[in-house]
């Protein structure tokens, strides 16, 4: 039977990746934080087995070689976090927490199961975003990790092509998870911790990030649907380099891409109340 170490599948679409690739026959490794976490995961089906794994814990990584089978035919890099605000304001110590989670970490979960997905020829999954290939304001430093996520899995994809191992990522939109529904609070707790003058400088365009997300929740796809396009992407006999999550998402990013640089940048700021001072 295939199996595969997912990560962050405390919630959301971790979660959703691996009681779905469990149901569906797969021994799944899931990587979560605490023990309460770990007991949840383990309930949830005896195909779970689940496994502390911080992916900024070296000495998580350390343990892998003994909670592992020696054999792994899939990772699913999931594990991500969402700093939001204008890059002037994103402090230098949340910048590096958004690149060593989202990326770093991602990396060094995929560093330390090569040599077993060397012997099943297995695959590497990584989760970006929209956000990999379209940036949009007031989420600068989340675009930048997805977007160097983005070109982590390119370089691997070429590299790890002499072994028979696909790299593969999965493109979602906004999704019904805690990390997207919790992003006003975010917003408003980083708006409280700006400087006075920053905060006054960017206070018109914060309504504009908070209608922005109102509208990406109303349309946000289940979990579910992003568990589903791993699947294929894991069992596919040719697996495509990247996966867009839904038809909405496929339009948007074609429409994004092919409009040209100042015209996309002019939508972008209208959108978020980026007007002339």
């Amino acid at each position: 039977m295939s199996s595969v170490l997912v990560t962050g599948a405390s919630r959301g679409i971790g979660n959703s990746i691996a009681t779905y690739l469990a149901a569906k026959g797969w021994d799944v490794f899931a990587g979560v934080r605490n023990e309460k976490d770990a007991a949840k995961a383990k309930a949830a089906s005896p195909r779970i087995m689940p496994v502390i794994l911080d992916i900024t814990n070296s000495d998580h990584f350390a343990a892998l070689d003994d909670l592992l089978p020696e054999r792994l035919d899939a990772v699913v890099n999931n594990a991500a976090v969402s700093v939001a605000g204008p890059m002037e304001a994103v402090t230098p110590s949340e910048l590096r927490r958004q690149l060593e989670i989202n990326v770093v970490g991602q990396l060094a979960v995929t560093q330390a199961l090569l040599p077993r997905l060397r012997l099943s020829h297995g695959r590497v999954v990584f989760i970006s975003s929209l956000n990999g290939r379209v940036c949009i304001p007031m989420l600068g430093a989340y675009c930048a990790s997805k977007f160097a996520l983005e070109a982590v899995a390119d370089a691997l994809r070429m590299e790890l092509k002499s072994w028979d191992i696909p790299v593969v990522v999965v493109e979602p939109a906004q999704t019904k998870t805690d990390m997207w529904q919790n992003i006003p609070t975010a917003v408003e707790e980083m708006a409280a911790a700006m400087p006075a003058e920053m905060r006054q400088l960017y206070e018109r365009h914060l309504p504009g990030l908070g209608k922005v997300i109102a509208m990406s929740q109303k349309t946000a796809v289940p979990p579910a649907k992003v568990a589903e396009v791993v699947e294929e992407a894991l069992t596919a006999r040719r697996p495509r380099t990247r996966y867009v999550v839904g038809v909405g998402p496929k339009l948007l990013l074609t429409f994004a891409t092919i409009l040209p640089a100042p015209v996309r940048d002019r939508l972008l700021r209208l959108l978020f109340h980026f007007r002339p001072a």
